[in-house]
């Protein structure tokens, strides 16, 4: 057996055993995008085909990681079927792909962003936010894969509500906002304050529906309210327990409009995202309000994946026009976070760092190969 760096081996007729160290690894981590999944999946492009293969390879080979997401399994649940195959047959593709690796939940991940933000605003610290890899993986996961992994099933929610509002949510976009961006004379840095602002806003105002619930004596409030609300609530409790109610909900509003706030990488990144595709709709693009929602689908998803998930990797592979606002100057993911962003826009350079990742295979880890996997 393999117990995370070393091989076990013993005797079945006798009490003999052997530990064998293996080498120490260093993984890198890549994030898939839905659409990569779902191409790979239908085996109809070789482009897919080839860079899935480079990946099962590499992860076979202890040498890079392909986790899944909760975002990953709601658009899996989403998805109608393809030539006789079910959502099931492509999640279990994306698990396999992924080697039962799994990011930690996207609203658990925001809400641990917003808390340690606020900490370090009531500590006085430092407005720069500090990453740790661990709020989006939360074990170690440079060791040595056993030969198994155990399934654990998960709740799904209404699936088609969830594609409805998913869909009402591009209309809205497209059909409401689109019109009056166009005619917007706002700056691009005043489009991202805007942004951050409006999902402040939210924070409190989840908050405050879910207390106006209980006061009115709807208790259901603690079981269906958006998960969003308890954010607020969480913060409520970090605070001194001598002040009271108003002076704790001004100290998180001051929060919510500081650098400590506006520099966490999920408000961070999506407000850019949104100032960008405020721009290039406000440049002519998107004319078309069919083809925009066509397009678009499934925008907001995309927005909230990458947001939450791409600072913590190594390498993003995201559709082409998400790519073109991910390595616009203004955000420069790559810049800010060291992620790599890939599309087909630059395909080969995909599959020359997965290639890269193989090559660069020591002798040393060529023998551990050989003893963990005989």
């Amino acid at each position: 057996m393999l117990v995370r760096d070393h091989v076990l081996r013993g005797c079945k007729a006798c009490p003999y055993s052997q530990r064998i160290p293996l080498p120490n690894l260093s993984k890198k981590i890549i994030y898939l995008d839905q659409f990569f999944f779902s191409a790979a999946f239908r085996e109809k492009d070789d482009r897919f085909i080839a860079a899935a293969t480079l990946i099962k390879r590499a992860t076979a080979h202890q040498l890079l990681l392909a986790p899944y997401s909760s975002v990953h399994e709601d658009e899996t649940h989403q998805w109608r079927g393809f030539n006789g195959q079910t959502k099931d047959d492509l999640m279990e593709f994306i698990k396999a792909t992924s080697r039962g690796h799994d990011f930690e939940p996207a609203y658990r991940i925001e809400h641990d962003q917003v808390l340690d933000a606020f900490q370090s605003f009531c500590d006085g610290k430092s407005s720069e936010f500090s990453l740790n890899r661990r709020t989006a993986l939360r074990s170690d996961i440079n060791y040595w894969e056993d030969y198994f992994r155990i399934e654990v099933g998960a709740y799904r929610g209404d699936i088609e509500l969830i594609r409805q509002l998913k869909n009402d949510s591009v209309e809205e976009l497209v059909r409401d906002a689109f019109p009056g961006w166009r005619s917007s004379s706002a700056s691009f840095d005043e489009h991202v304050q805007l942004e951050i602002r409006d999902a402040a806003k939210l924070y409190i105002k989840f908050y405050l529906d879910y207390v106006a619930r209980i006061i009115n004596g709807d208790y259901s409030a603690m079981f269906d309210s958006p998960i969003v609300s308890m954010i607020v609530q969480d913060m409520m409790h970090m605070l001194p327990r001598d002040l009271d109610t108003d002076a704790k909900i001004s100290t998180i509003k001051h929060f919510f409009s500081s650098e400590h706030f506006s520099n966490i990488p999920n408000a961070w990144m999506s407000a850019r995202i949104f100032a960008i595709l405020r721009g290039q709709v406000k440049s002519g693009a998107y004319a078309n309000p069919d083809e925009a929602v066509r397009r678009l689908f499934g925008f907001f998803q995309d927005v909230k994946h990458i947001s939450i998930y791409a600072p913590y990797v190594d390498a993003i592979v995201v559709d082409q026009p998400m790519a073109s606002i991910l390595n616009d100057g203004r955000l420069d993911v790559s810049g800010r976070y060291g992620t790599k962003v890939f599309s087909l826009n630059n395909w080969d350079q995909l599959v020359d760092w997965l290639q890269s990742l193989i090559d660069s295979t020591t002798d040393e880890h060529r023998k551990g190969l050989a003893l963990a996997y005989p």
